[in-house]
């Protein structure tokens, strides 16, 4: 049977208070499954290196089987619950990224902080195998033991931006993250 998180628990791991959370009418409660864990080397979030790290997903046995065909694409898209993120709306609404005083303020929707209201990471990874229900990959951003929600296989015409505009400081930003 697979692990199910509840929305409180996404709320919980955000490090909200539930009270605050948006009102759903009755009988819209929401659930996400966890179809899976990230095992890895790196037991303690870090900002640089993540491209050589090889990691494993271990899939929940409730999804056996949902791998195949994935080891015909190069790379997959990974969602994680970023379990151990806590965002507080007074530190991370507005800050600099990594609190770097090279770093522009902005916005917690201008950076790819971990620390947000909503506790999910998305990464395009390499594919290194696909092992009956085990995913080994290349230059995930998560540490040992996080839940994966969804793991999509990349398909360039959704997934790639031909000619995208980011400013100037995410490339400084970003020099030695993968």
């Amino acid at each position: 049977m697979s692990r199910r998180i509840a929305k409180s628990e996404v709320v919980e791991a955000a490090g909200s208070d539930p009270g605050n959370a948006p009102r759903r009418s009755a009988g819209s409660a929401q659930e996400l499954a966890v179809v899976g864990v990230v095992r890895s080397p790196v037991t303690e979030p870090v900002d640089h290196g993540w491209g050589l790290v090889t990691s494993e997903i271990e899939l929940e046995s409730a999804y056996h089987g949902a791998l195949r065909g994935l080891e015909d694409f190069s790379h997959a898209v990974i969602v994680c619950l970023l379990h151990r993120a806590r965002y507080q709306p007074e530190l991370h609404r507005v800050r600099r990224p990594r609190g770097q005083a090279d770093m522009p303020e902005v916005g917690i929707f201008a950076q790819r902080a971990k620390d947000r209201p909503n506790p999910i990471g998305l990464t395009a990874v390499e594919i290194v195998a696909v092992d009956g229900d085990r995913l080994t990959v290349r230059g995930l951003d998560a540490v040992d033991g996080t839940p994966v929600l969804d793991i999509k296989p990349y398909y360039p015409i959704y997934d790639r931006v031909e000619s995208p505009r980011v400013p100037e400081w995410v490339g400084r930003l970003m020099s030695g993250y993968f």
